[in-house]
């Protein structure tokens, strides 16, 4: 019998991430911090446009890169965020989540051999996308005596004549990392003398808890060789609605266009109404979101503190990534005990790649009763480890 598999779908990990959240959703009285999902429900006035679209009947196809109002709300949030000007007609497209936009950035670019530089520990989807499009996979060790920043040092190591691409997922997850104007400008500078493109993953960057976001599209000479990822699920918690876009060089946005064509058809019509008015009127939002996240952060930060764990202190997204190293266990081995013993899910800092092992990633997308539960849990859990 012929092999019905496809050999590089069957040599890619599972998700470290839905694990231990599969595990935790049959045990009673568990507590999960392994999911970065906002714990708020969409604003009352997005979810209106949601159900007013329904109301009115808008539940037809789009136009195959989005409704052309979305996109050019997409266009002046960008302006007016960023200082960046994108032509809504042949430089954005919507997508089904942001994740949709990056798997078509692969597709739509990579040939066979062109190798793409991927600084881990970071989301889960970018190596296997860029497997899957039939890239070569070029990992560089983010370390966090930098601050899990990429140096210039590092990218520059990592280029050779083949480079095509580098992902620049900052704000970070897992690790909470930011990459300011100046560290920008450096990656910038490497990257236009060796011609490379940039996938720049920004779902984050309304959740920046130290000056204001920076896109490396904003940098002079990179619009033209940065294709910029967003999407509405982070910063308006709109997990569910599935919806992300993509802004970038008009020939590079053509063929995702095509490729999201042909698989997709359309982003769901009743979310990209309902992103419209996200867009429009959700800054207050986004600012409340945003506070309570960072009130969380530094709950977190100063409880490992008291701990004496080791733990970097991020500036974006929502998660902490404490180092429990100490402890002479693996990433997986510290979360499934801490897990089984304490009934709290964390997620493997080896999820994220083989620079996140003696790391577990943390979300603080939950409520403060939550958090506050789930440290004296780890204190205790900990306590117990040094005891032993």
């Amino acid at each position: 019998m012929k092999n019905l598999l496809s050999e590089k779908v069957v040599g890619i990990k599972p998700s470290g991430i839905r694990k231990f959240f599969d595990i935790v959703s049959e045990m009673k009285d568990a507590i999960s911090l392994g999911v970065g999902e906002p714990d708020f429900d969409t604003a009352w006035h997005i979810r209106d446009e949601g159900i007013y679209a329904l109301e009115k009947g808008k539940t037809f196809y789009t136009s195959n890169a989005g409704l052309k109002e979305l996109r050019q709300e997409i266009c002046n949030y960008i302006n007016r965020t960023q200082e960046v000007a994108y032509d809504p007609i042949s430089e954005v497209i919507v997508t089904v989540g942001g994740s949709e936009g990056i798997d078509l950035c692969f597709r739509a670019m990579i040939n066979s051999g062109d190798e793409v530089i991927i600084p881990q520990p970071s989301y889960v989807s970018y190596e296997p996308c860029a497997i899957l499009s039939g890239a070569t996979p070029v990992i560089i060790n983010l370390k966090p005596e930098n601050s899990f920043k990429l140096t210039p040092e590092e990218l520059k190591k990592a280029i050779t004549k083949n480079t095509k691409l580098l992902v620049l997922p900052f704000p970070n997850n897992p690790t909470g990392a930011i990459m300011e104007k100046e560290d920008l400008k450096e990656i910038a500078d490497i990257c236009i003398e060796n011609d490379i493109y940039v996938l720049a993953d920004e779902i984050y960057g309304e959740l920046t808890y130290k000056g204001k976001h920076v896109s490396i599209a904003s940098i002079d000479g990179m619009k033209d060789r940065t294709i910029l990822i967003n999407g509405f699920s982070k910063a308006y918690a709109m997990t569910g609605w599935r919806l992300g876009y993509a802004c970038g060089p008009k020939d590079i946005i053509r063929q995702m266009t095509k490729i999201h064509q042909f698989a997709i058809m359309c982003a769901p019509t009743t979310s990209q109404y309902a992103a419209i008015e996200a867009l429009k009127n959700g800054d207050d939002d986004i600012k409340m979101m945003r506070e309570a996240y960072n009130q969380r952060r530094r709950f977190l930060i100063n409880a490992f503190n008291d701990m004496h764990i080791d733990c970097f202190e991020p500036f974006g997204a929502f998660y902490v990534f404490p180092c429990i190293k100490e402890f002479g266990m693996t990433s997986e081995e510290f979360a499934t005990k801490f897990l089984t013993e304490e009934r709290v899910a964390v997620v493997p800092g080896n999820a994220f790649g083989e620079s996140g092992e003696g790391f577990v990633r943390i979300s603080y997308a939950y409520s403060v009763d939550s958090l506050k539960i789930a440290m004296e849990r780890f204190k205790n859990f900990i306590t117990k480890l040094r005891n032993s």
